[in-house]
C-alpha cells in the first residue's frame, strides 16, 4: 500500500473500533497478528479489545498524531474515559481519567501484522493521586 491508501486504512481501522463493529476486524487485522510480541492471532485479539470496552464502556480512540512510512503506521491515540474498575493496575474505579498510547503497527498487505503499544500509565497515576488528595 502506498501511504495515503495505508493512512485510509488505519483510519477506517480506528472507525470499526469505535463503532464496536468487531465483526469486522477481519477486514483490518492478519488471522496471525501479534500485541507486544504475543502472538493472539485474530481472535485474541478481538477478545483483548473486547475486554477493553468491558473494562472501559465509553472507550474512544481519537488519533492525535498519524505518522505513515509503509508498511509501518505510528499514531499517539488519545482517551478521555471512565474505566469501571482497575485499569493497569491501577484504582480508577469508575473516576474519569486521560492518558495517551503511543503504538506503532506493521501491515502485511492491507492488514495489520504487528503492533506495539505502551500507555502512559504515569498520566493515570498523577490523576488517580491528584483525586486521592
Amino acid at each position: 500500500m502506498d501511504r495515503e491508501e495505508l493512512v485510509s486504512t488505519y483510519r477506517n481501522y480506528i472507525a470499526c473500533l469505535n463503532e464496536r463493529n468487531f465483526a469486522e476486524l477481519k477486514r483490518f487485522v492478519d488471522d496471525n497478528v501479534c500485541h507486544n510480541g504475543r502472538c493472539l492471532g485474530i481472535t485474541g485479539y478481538r477478545e483483548m479489545l473486547e475486554g477493553d470496552v468491558c473494562a472501559i464502556p465509553d472507550l474512544h480512540f481519537e488519533i492525535e498524531i498519524l505518522v505513515s512510512d509503509p508498511p509501518y503506521i505510528a499514531c499517539r491515540l488519545r482517551f478521555d474515559c471512565t474505566p469501571k474498575g482497575q485499569f493497569l493496575g491501577l484504582p480508577v474505579n469508575g473516576r474519569k481519567v486521560s492518558f495517551t498510547e503511543n503504538v506503532f503497527y506493521e501491515f502485511r498487505g492491507k492488514k495489520i501484522c504487528r503492533v506495539w503499544s505502551v500507555i502512559d500509565k504515569a498520566a493515570i497515576e498523577s490523576q488517580i493521586q491528584l483525586i486521592a488528595d
